[in-house]
């Protein structure tokens, strides 16, 4: 258990993401890895039910936050992570690519004013670098293909492998976002599969499938055995192959473009204007994937 981390999951059935504390057990420290603030697209409500389900089970189990995390800018969800440095004062970080995501949604949104540095967050994480979780050591991974910014989170015997891979029966997540690379998602997954074969592996969302209950945590072991894009498609060829034809059956995610003006600018809600409201703002015909 030495270096092991405790690991807490709360299931977002809006989004079907995954959100977790991860909890040094010697010192009681932790950190909160993809969190989820709510929001509802019909009404325009947001709402923090989830983020606050965190803090109420930190609070609960004594624990002490020390990390706000996200493995990537995100595609379906807002992030929680401003909101919860608001309530708590914790640091929030990503993986240091983020600057080239906010580069190129800076260019779809027409965002001049945004900054592109990275500056929105506390800490940019750089592929190999290292930090702690109270004793824990953690190690990056730079994990792109779903997005150019993702990245892996190794802490002790666990991966937070946000979107690469799902749960075995699952497969594997797509890679047709704008900086999306199924070549790239081949290779980030051939490097997680690397680790020790008992390495838990806790992904970022679980669609059900055939409405089976979520599950979110499998083992490299688990992964090379039943995962349903690897078992059939041995070689990066057959993957790209097979995941670019999918990709191209898929819809885009419904909040993508409400979530990565979020997303990309460190989470944080648009300023409020002159009487008091805040208004997101997205383009017409930017991405492919129309429904009809």
């Amino acid at each position: 258990m030495e270096n092991n981390p405790l690991v807490s999951a709360f299931f977002d059935e809006r989004t079907f993401s995954v959100q977790y504390v991860v909890a040094d057990p010697a010192t009681r420290k932790c950190a909160i890895i993809d969190p989820v603030l709510d929001f509802d697209e019909k009404s325009g409500a947001t709402g923090t039910g989830n983020a606050d389900r965190l803090l109420d089970h930190i609070a609960t189990e004594k624990l002490e936050l020390e990390w706000i995390l996200d493995t990537h800018p995100h595609a379906d969800h807002f992030s929680a992570a401003a909101y919860l440095k608001q309530k708590t004062g914790a640091p929030m970080a990503i993986g240091e690519r983020i600057v080239e995501v906010q580069k190129l949604w800076r260019d779809i949104y027409n965002w001049p004013e945004l900054a592109v540095d990275g500056s929105q967050w506390d800490r940019l994480f750089a592929d190999g670098e290292r930090f702690r979780i109270g004793n824990l050591d953690v190690s990056v991974m730079h994990s792109p293909g779903h997005t150019l910014a993702s990245i892996t989170y190794v802490v002790g015997n666990a991966a937070f492998i946000h979107d690469t891979l799902f749960m075995p029966d699952s497969g594997s997540a797509r890679a047709d976002f704008p900086g999306g690379s199924a070549s790239r998602l081949w290779r980030s997954i051939q490097a997680i599969l690397a680790l020790p074969e008992d390495t838990r592996l806790f992904t970022g969302h679980d669609y059900q499938p055939s409405g089976r209950e979520p599950r979110w945590e499998s083992t490299v072991a688990e992964q090379k055995r039943e995962n349903a894009h690897l078992t059939q498609n041995r070689t990066e060829a057959e993957f790209v192959t097979v995941r670019e034809a999918r990709d191209r059956t898929l819809p885009m995610p419904k909040l993508i473009l409400h979530a990565l003006q979020v997303n990309i600018n460190g989470a944080r809600l648009p300023e409020p204007e002159a009487n008091g409201k805040r208004y997101l703002k997205f383009p017409l015909d930017a991405l492919d994937g129309a429904v009809w």
